[in-house]
């Protein structure tokens, strides 16, 4: 275990260094075919990469924010397009590392710091009569303050969505929203922690079923707590926000709500479905190192074709309640097709590589080296 946190910390220094350069070519190449030139050995790395480190875990989160998401965003950078290429990360070496590794948030208003109201120039004087009119404007009238008005400071009505968050600003959350956001996630962390000490040792009692749904709710639980985590350090570090990856997709009530706001927002276009599919064929290399069986790019060569024709469905039909399934008929039948078709396309071949008995191996590891660890401290020897 040893040994693969020190390759780690080196795939980590080469990512550093290999964005560190292409910051620097995006300030002096233009951008174009220059540029993409200069980014392509980069991109190439980045596939690379992954394949240094033999833990699930590792690579599996390394190839998804280095192969997947920061070559995309690399890419785009070449041609001045993308979040790269605007000016708060483009300004900012940090903040361009933090950018081209993390589904980062750019808001469209950014907040608002409370300032004083400066006036340019004083204000004329002006001579009130005893009954409060302006000698000069005798029409006008003094303006009563508001009781509950601030002598410097202005404040706009905000609106919040379903997930607490400001409509116009959705980096910020109430204390009370915090507060909520800390214990869901607190009680997702412990879920999980019972799920890999405890209920999948009892694997050899279970119906196959059962435990392709328990592989479900960890790969939800694991993506969701390693997103909340990464977030809460971007926003700690670099004062960004992460784009909100999952919004409780198992209350989907159609594919179109399941895969374009709940679980994550993918336009209903064949070629972005198969795009995934086969990012997804490279997440699970990286797990299995076989040859690709493309059942998941099947898999979301399923959905694409089935989003699309639930939305020409709609268009056509309409969406008024005569033709609407009720929520307690569309919801079931939503994430019972979606598990479904996960059971048959997507884990198999985690399975038959043993790939769900190497990482619970893993976690076994990283228990015994945290103990030996918490052994050599002071306070435990």
């Amino acid at each position: 275990m040893e040994g693969e946190m020190n390759k780690f910390f080196k795939v980590c220094l080469a990512i550093v260094v290999s964005l560190t350069y292409c910051f620097v070519i995006g300030k002096i190449v233009s951008k174009g075919t220059k540029r993409l030139i200069c980014v392509l050995p980069i991109a190439c790395l980045f596939m690379y990469l992954p394949l240094n480190l033999s833990s699930i875990n590792c690579g599996g989160i390394t190839g998804f924010f280095i192969s997947w998401l920061a070559n995309f965003k690399l890419l785009l950078f070449a041609f001045g397009k993308g979040p790269l290429a605007l000016d708060p990360p483009n300004n900012s070496l940090g903040r361009f590392i933090a950018y081209a590794c993390f589904p980062i948030e750019i808001p469209k208003n950014p907040p608002q710091i409370d300032q004083k109201v400066h006036n340019p120039s004083p204000p004329k004087s002006t001579k009130h009569n005893p009954n409060g009119k302006n000698n000069e404007n005798p029409s006008r009238k003094p303006l009563d303050k508001p009781k509950n008005a601030s002598n410097h400071m202005i404040q706009y009505p905000t609106k919040s969505n379903s997930r607490g968050q400001n409509r116009e600003n959705p980096s910020h959350k109430t204390p009370k929203q915090g507060q909520k956001w800390v214990l869901v996630y607190a009680i997702k962390g412990l879920v999980l922690g019972i799920l890999v000490t405890r209920v999948f040792d009892y694997k050899e009692y279970m119906h196959s079923k059962v435990i392709l749904f328990l592989y479900s709710l960890y790969i939800y639980l694991i993506l969701d707590i390693i997103l909340a985590t990464t977030a809460g350090l971007a926003r700690a570090l670099k004062g960004v926000e992460l784009e909100p990856h999952f919004d409780e997709p198992y209350l989907s009530s159609s594919l179109q709500d399941f895969w374009g706001r709940r679980w994550a927002s993918i336009p209903a276009v064949m070629a972005t479905f198969m795009v995934s599919g086969l990012m997804h064929e490279l997440i699970f290399y990286y797990w299995c190192r076989v040859w690709p069986t493309w059942e998941p790019t099947w898999f979301f060569i399923l959905h694409g074709s089935c989003l699309s024709a639930e939305i020409v469905l709609k268009r056509v039909v309409g969406t008024t309640d005569t033709w609407r399934v009720p929520r307690v008929i569309s919801g079931p039948l939503t994430v019972g097709f979606v598990m479904e078709s996960c059971f048959r396309m997507l884990f198999p071949q985690v399975i038959q590589c043993k790939t769900d008995l190497r990482l619970l191996q893993e976690y076994d590891a990283i228990g015994a080296f945290l103990k030996s660890i918490t052994r050599k401290l002071p306070l435990f020897s």
